[in-house]
C-alpha cells in the first residue's frame, strides 16, 4: 500500500530516497531549510550533480507524487511515515555532530499526532536511534523508530537506491517491520536481500561497512608504493588477488586516497565510539593516518619529477573526490592542490563538474574550460580523478600544448607505453 512520506534533508541522501520512494508510488513531501533549494527542486532543478537524477525528478513531480517545501510541520503532520536525511559531519574530536538531527527529532516530536514511523537513513553513532526512540516515548509520542541507513555510492546513487545490494532495516515492532514492507514493496519483487535487525546492529552495519572499503583502499594504495618500490606492477597484483573468491575485485584501484562525504567522517567516528566503550581501534586509527599520508606523497612524486617545485605551473585534472559527481568534500585534490600552493606553484584546474563547488575552497584558483587550457604552458600534468575524458587525452596534443614533459597519473587512467614513446616522463601509481 503505498504511504505518505515525509523526507527531512535534501542532500544526496535524502534527495535521491524522495525522488526514489515517489518512484515507488509512495507521496512524497521532500523538506529542506533552504527556500532556494526548494525553489530549483520544485521547478526540476537538482541542486547536486548526480546521472540521471534530473530525470527521476521531473518526472515524480510531473506525477504529482513529488513536491518540496520548508513546512516541516505541516509536512509531519500530512504524512504516515518520517526519514530523517540531516548531515552528521565530524565534531572536531572525531565523533559525530548530531546537532541538525536532534533539532529535527524536536521539530518532528511538536508535530505528532496519530502513530507515525520515523526512519533514520543519517549515519548516526551506535545508540542513537534508541535513544531518540525513548525520547520520543517520554514525550509520550506513537512512533516507532527505524534505522534504515544508506549505501549509495554519489556518481551511482540512482543506480544503487533502485538496485542495492541489500536493504538494512533495524526494526523492532511488528507495526513498523509491515510498513516498511510496504515502502520496499518494489524492490522485494526484484528479491532484493533485506536484513532485519535490531537498532544497534543496524546502525553499526554501516559504520563497519565503510571502515572495511577505506581498509581496502589504503591497503592497496600501501601495495601500489611497494610496487613502486620493487618494480612489480600494481595491476596484476590487484587482477590476480581479485581472482581469488575471498577478496573480491572490487575497490582494489590504487590513488591518491580516497575523500568524500562518507568515508572519512565515518571511520573517525567508529575510532571516537571505540575509545568510548575502551576497544581498540588501531587497525582503523591507522587507516585514517596512511590515507592523509597517500595525499601528501602525492605532492612528494611530483616534486621528485620535478626537481623543483617553486614557480612551476601545474596542470590539475580532476578535482571532485571521484568520477560522476561534483563532491569535492575531502577531496584529494584539496590536499594536492593545497600542498602545491605552498610550495609556490601555479595551479591551471579543471574538473567537468566540480569546478564551482572547487572554487568555494579556491577563490583565486585558474579554473579552465576545457583540460587542454588547464594544459597550457604546463610544466607538469598531475592527474587527480578518474573522469572518462581523461581516459582519452589526446597526448599528443598535450605534447604540443604543454611547456614541459612530467605527468603524474594518480588514476592510473593513461597509455604510460605511448606517453613514453611521445617523450614524456611518465609515473603513474605502482606500475
Amino acid at each position: 500500500m503505498a504511504k505518505k512520506i515525509t523526507v527531512i534533508g535534501t542532500g544526496y541522501v535524502g534527495l535521491i530516497s524522495a525522488v526514489g520512494l515517489a518512484d515507488f508510488g509512495h507521496t512524497v513531501i521532500g523538506v529542506d531549510i533552504a527556500q532556494t533549494v526548494v525553489d530549483k527542486l520544485n521547478n526540476g532543478q537538482p541542486h547536486i550533480f548526480e546521472t540521471g537524477l534530473r530525470d527521476y525528478l521531473q518526472k515524480n513531480l510531473n506525477s504529482g507524487r513529488l513536491k518540496f517545501s520548508t513546512g516541516i510541520a505541516d509536512a509531519v503532520q500530512a504524512s504516515e511515515v518520517v526519514f530523517i536525511s540531516v548531515g552528521t559531519p565530524p565534531n572536531q574530536d572525531g565523533s559525530a555532530d548530531l546537532s541538525q538531527l536532534m533539532r529535527v527529532v524536536e521539530e518532528i516530536k511538536q508535530n505528532i499526532s496519530g502513530y507515525k514511523v520515523v526512519v533514520i537513513k543519517s549515519t548516526v553513532p551506535v545508540g542513537t536511534n534508541r535513544t531518540v526512540f525513548k525520547l520520543f516515548k517520554t514525550n509520550g509520542c506513537d512512533v516507532d523508530v527505524v534505522s534504515n541507513p544508506e549505501f549509495l555510492r554519489e556518481g551511482k546513487a540512482i543506480q544503487d537506491f533502485f538496485h542495492p545490494d541489500r536493504i538494512i532495516l533495524g526494526v523492532e515492532s511488528e507495526r513498523a517491520r509491515a510498513v516498511m514492507e510496504d515502502i520496499y514493496r518494489s524492490l522485494y519483487l526484484i528479491q532484493t536481500p533485506c536484513v532485519w535487525c535490531n537498532l544497534e546492529t543496524a546502525e553499526l552495519i554501516k559504520y563497519c561497512s565503510n571502515a572495511f572499503l577505506a581498509n581496502k583502499i589504503t591497503f592497496i594504495n600501501q601495495m601500489a608504493n611497494l610496487a613502486d618500490a620493487v618494480g612489480a606492477d600494481i595491476h596484476d597484483i590487484a587482477k590476480a588477488m581479485g581472482m581469488d573468491g575471498r577478496i573480491s575485485s572490487k575497490f582494489l584501484h590504487p590513488g591518491p586516497g580516497f575523500g568524500g562525504s562518507c568515508f572519512p567522517k565515518d571511520i573517525k567516528a567508529l575510532v571516537t565510539m571505540g575509545e568510548k566503550h575502551d576497544v581498540d581501534m588501531s587497525l582503523v586509527r591507522e587507516v585514517i593516518h596512511a590515507n592523509e599520508a597517500q595525499k601528501q606523497l602525492m605532492i612528494k612524486k611530483l616534486a621528485l619529477m620535478l626537481g623543483e617545485l617553486k614557480d612551476k605551473t601545474i596542470a590539475v585534472l580532476g578535482l571532485a573526490f571521484k568520477a560522476e559527481t561534483d563532491d569535492v568534500r575531502e577531496s584529494p585534490a584539496i590536499t594536492i592542490v593545497t600542498g602545491l600552493l605552498k610550495e609556490g606553484c601555479r595551479i591551471s584546474a579543471h574538473d567537468p563538474v566540480a569546478m564551482q563547488n572547487f572554487s568555494r575552497l579556491f577563490p583565486d584558483l585558474k579554473f579552465c574550460r576545457d583540460e587542454y587550457e588547464a594544459l597550457q604552458k604546463a610544466d607538469a600534468l598531475i592527474i587527480c580523478t578518474e573522469w572518462n575524458e581523461y581516459r582519452n587525452l589526446d597526448l599528443e596534443k598535450a605534447k604540443l600544448t604543454m611547456k614541459g614533459n612530467i605527468i603524474l597519473d594518480t588514476r592510473n587512467l593513461l597509455n604510460r607505453e605511448r606517453a613514453r614513446e611521445l617523450g614524456f616522463t611518465y609515473k603513474g601509481m605502482g606500475r
